[in-house]
């Protein structure tokens, strides 16, 4: 797979973050488990943080498992930090250092008000010929790949287009409803609302790779969002990614405060 298709998963597992804690609480890790097939192919944890102002920061590591490292050792790390307004997780800076044997690339967004004001990747990509360009109306009322996950409890689920931006891809998840599911892990038991998400890219990214376009074809994404009680929030607790090489799982095996 290549890099930036396996930042693609990053990104997908970044989005399993750590619940906002409710007033009483500051701290709350969660940790995952990423296969392809039965097959352990990474792990993750998150922390997240929630200041008495309002602010907060998760940060994560994300590292290659099982079979995954006797191809090649994947590692990551990612952090959020922004505001909490209007029961609404907004970033103000978005950072992601991603490793991939020898090769490392470093991402770096700041947003204001919703907006991306600048992007900094290191080292530079250089574009080819075929790449689809970021235009200014894809930078206005963007979402991070972690925060833009999480829902205040009253909030339709299911009947939403998320304008995501990673650093280098500019995406839409538009979400639709599939029923729901019994969810147990470790700090949560009980129904999870399970959304179908379409897949569709916009900008940042190479024209004709056969990974987005068989993400962006396949229809068979799914999210699993579960209900913290004590933050009135909903959160991914599992998310299903058809691949070329098969289904990638993404599962919380600890949903609860540290």
């Amino acid at each position: 797979m290549a890099l930036s298709g396996r930042r693609i998963l990053i990104a997908a597992t970044a989005a399993l973050m750590a619940v906002p804690a409710g007033a009483e609480e500051i701290r709350h890790r969660t940790e995952y488990r990423v296969a392809l097939g039965i097959l352990p192919i990474a792990r993750a944890a998150f922390v997240t943080k929630i200041e008495d102002d309002k602010s907060y920061k998760v940060s994560g590591d994300i590292s290659s498992a099982g079979l995954a490292d006797l191809v090649t050792t994947i590692s990551a790390k990612t952090s959020v930090d922004g505001v909490i307004r209007d029961d609404r997780l907004q970033a103000q800076r978005y950072y992601l250092y991603y490793k991939s044997g020898k090769r490392a690339r470093t991402y770096e967004v700041r947003y204001a008000n919703g907006n991306i004001v600048s992007t900094t990747v290191k080292p530079e990509r250089k574009l080819p010929n075929n790449w689809v360009n970021l235009k200014p109306g894809d930078m206005r009322a963007v979402l991070d790949p972690i925060s833009g996950l999480i829902f205040p409890g009253d909030t339709k689920l299911c009947s939403q287009r998320l304008p995501i931006y990673d650093g280098e891809m500019r995406m839409d998840l538009v979400l639709s409803p599939k029923g729901s599911k019994d969810f147990e892990t470790d700090g949560f038991a009980g129904q999870a609302t399970v959304c179908s998400v379409r897949f569709v890219p916009k900008a940042g990214y190479k024209k004709g790779r056969k990974d987005i376009d068989y993400l962006s074809k396949s229809g068979q994404m799914e999210i699993w969002f579960a209900k913290a009680d004590a933050a009135n929030v909903y959160a991914p607790v599992y998310v299903s990614i058809p691949t070329q090489y098969g289904t990638v799982t993404i599962k919380a095996v600890k949903y609860s405060a540290s």
